[in-house]
C-alpha cells in the first residue's frame, strides 16, 4: 500500500526550458514530433506569419484614423506620398518618401507655420499598428506637450508613406522637429508595433543617422505613456542641444520612479 502523501506532481521535474519560454514570445522551447514540429506549432507559425501579412497589405483607415485623432483635439490634413499605389509602394521605396503633388497642396495653407512639433501618423510598413495604436499613443503624449507649451501643427496622416516623408512635411511648416508615428515592419510576434521617428529642424535630405527612433509601442511591448514621457523627454533634449540621432542618446530611463515614468501634472496626473 503507497502511503505517499506527497502531491501528484511532487516527482516531476519542469524543463528549464518551459520557465524562459512563458517569459519571451520567442519562438523556443517548441517541441518536435519525429523529426519535425509538433502540429500546433507549425500552425502557430502560419497563423503569425498570415497575421504579418495581413498587417502590411491590410488597407489604411485613414479617415476612421484622422477621426479618432481629432475626437483628441488635434487638426487634422490627409496627404499621400508619390507612389500611388500599395505595390509601388513597396516596391519603389523612393516614392513613399517624398509627398505627392496634391499631398504639397494640402499642406499649403499651414506653410511656414512654425510649430515647435509636427506630427506625422503614417501607416507604414502596418496600417495594423497604427489603426491600433496612433490614438492612444497621441492621448497620451497630449498633456505632456501641454505642459512643456510647445505647439503643434495639425496632425498630419500620411498614406503610403516611408518615415523621410516627415522631413519634407517638416520643411514645409517650418517646424523645429518633427515626429512620425509609423507602422514597424511586422515581425512574427508583433504585427501591431508603432515606432516613433524624432528628427530636429526637418529638411529634405536628412539621415537615419539624424533621427532617434523609439520602437515596439504597444501594449505586450512599451506602453504608450512610458513611450510619450520618452519622446518628451528626446524632445526637450533636441530642442535644448539643436540636434538629434547619434549624438541624443536617450537616457530619461534615469528618471523613472519605481520603474515607471513621472505622470504629467496636468488631468490629474493621468495620461493614458
Amino acid at each position: 500500500m503507497n502511503d505517499d502523501s506527497r502531491p501528484p506532481n511532487a516527482y516531476v521535474i519542469e524543463d528549464a526550458w518551459a520557465k524562459l519560454a512563458r517569459a519571451t514570445p520567442a519562438r523556443i522551447a517548441l517541441g518536435r514530433s519525429g523529426t519535425g514540429l509538433p502540429t500546433r506549432e507549425v500552425l502557430r507559425f502560419a497563423l503569425a506569419h498570415a497575421q504579418a501579412r495581413d498587417a502590411v497589405h491590410t488597407a489604411f483607415e485613414a479617415k476612421a484614423t484622422a477621426a479618432a485623432i481629432a475626437a483628441l483635439g488635434f487638426e487634422t490634413v490627409h496627404v499621400a506620398s508619390a507612389a500611388p499605389s500599395r505595390e509601388a509602394y513597396l516596391r519603389r521605396p523612393d516614392l513613399g518618401r517624398k509627398l505627392s503633388e496634391e499631398g504639397r497642396a494640402a499642406l499649403a495653407p499651414f506653410a511656414g507655420s512654425t510649430p515647435d512639433l509636427a506630427l506625422v501618423v503614417a501607416d507604414g510598413l502596418s496600417s495594423t499598428a497604427i489603426h491600433a495604436q496612433a490614438a492612444p499613443f497621441l492621448a497620451a503624449l497630449k498633456p505632456r506637450l501641454a505642459q512643456e507649451g510647445w505647439s503643434t501643427g495639425p496632425v498630419v496622416i500620411a498614406s503610403q508613406s516611408r518615415v523621410a516623408l516627415g522631413d519634407e512635411v517638416g520643411a514645409i511648416l517650418a517646424a523645429k522637429a518633427v515626429v512620425v508615428l509609423i507602422g514597424e515592419r511586422p515581425g512574427l510576434s508583433s504585427p501591431d508595433s508603432l515606432g516613433l521617428y524624432l528628427t530636429f529642424a526637418p529638411k529634405l535630405g536628412r539621415s537615419d543617422a539624424e533621427r532617434n527612433c523609439i520602437s515596439n509601442v504597444r501594449g505586450e511591448g512599451l506602453s504608450h505613456d512610458h513611450a510619450a514621457f520618452k519622446l518628451t523627454w528626446l524632445l526637450k533634449e533636441a530642442l535644448a542641444r539643436r540636434l538629434t540621432g547619434v549624438s541624443l542618446k536617450d537616457e530619461s530611463d534615469l528618471l523613472l520612479v519605481g520603474g515607471k515614468p513621472p505622470a504629467s501634472r496636468l488631468a490629474g496626473g493621468q495620461t493614458g
